[in-house]
């Protein structure tokens, strides 16, 4: 006697069946989604929204070390790469649905309302204000931060050494010493020095000069600074 194979699902809808009737099933699970709607709403408002909350929160025991960052070790990160730290509320790109996924599961799990978010992520991704690739945190205490979630693409690899001239005015002057000199080394000086006596010193000085004057034109009258000045400034011009 061959026997019928079994259909679990059959048998899970027959179960279903003595424990509730269908129409309370449902009334349950769009009470649930309606909820979450209305949670999902709430945290996109809080991260549109400037807040003065300092601290949030959280319980010791669920939190991930790797996700901690101290305020020091943040500011490093955006002056190497040249990033802004905000609030949440001045980023002018969309934020992704997983992000206020990661948002909901953490205020469940710590039993909290998470307020005074912050982004890491570069200038044009803020609605900077006229002083006339992103990761989302949110501040804990002594200047503490916690990474709740990171979206978009890595940046890419060579943007430190990119905006190395950007970082301090330091690093402008080692890079436009080591841009002069070779722009002198590319300047055919031999047959030079025969009538114009320290000629190589005469284009490095030459070539430093205007290295300097035409970045140092284009960077102000832009309105922009050096990486340790702008890096949690909202202004775009100050």
């Amino acid at each position: 006697m061959l026997l019928n194979k079994l259909n679990i699902e059959k048998k899970l809808l027959s179960e279903r069946r003595k424990f509730k009737p269908e129409s309370v099933i449902m009334e349950e699970i769009k009470a649930i989604f309606f909820e979450n709607e209305v949670e999902r709403t709430t945290i996109s408002s809080n991260l549109k929204k400037k807040s003065s909350t300092k601290t949030n929160e959280l319980q010791f025991d669920l939190l991930e070390t790797h996700r901690i960052f101290h305020i020091e070790q943040i500011k490093t990160i955006c002056v190497d790469y040249r990033l802004r730290f905000l609030d949440s509320n001045l980023f002018k790109n969309t934020i992704p649905e997983e992000a206020i996924s990661e948002v909901r599961i953490m205020e469940k799990n710590h039993d909290t309302t998470l307020e005074g978010f912050k982004i890491i992520a570069p200038s044009k991704a803020f609605h900077l204000i006229n002083y006339d690739d992103p990761l989302l945190f949110v501040p804990m205490a002594n200047g503490y931060f916690y990474l709740i979630h990171k979206w978009g693409d890595d940046m890419h690899p060579l943007r430190k050494l990119i905006v190395f001239p950007l970082k301090n005015l330091s690093n402008f002057i080692i890079f436009s010493i080591l841009a002069s000199l070779i722009v002198t080394y590319l300047v055919p000086t031999n047959n030079l020095s025969k009538s114009v006596p320290l000629a190589p010193i005469i284009v490095f000085l030459f070539a430093f000069k205007s290295i300097v004057a035409v970045f140092l034109y284009y960077f102000f009258m832009m309105g922009k600074n050096f990486n340790e000045e702008i890096w949690q400034r909202k202004y775009y011009n100050n």
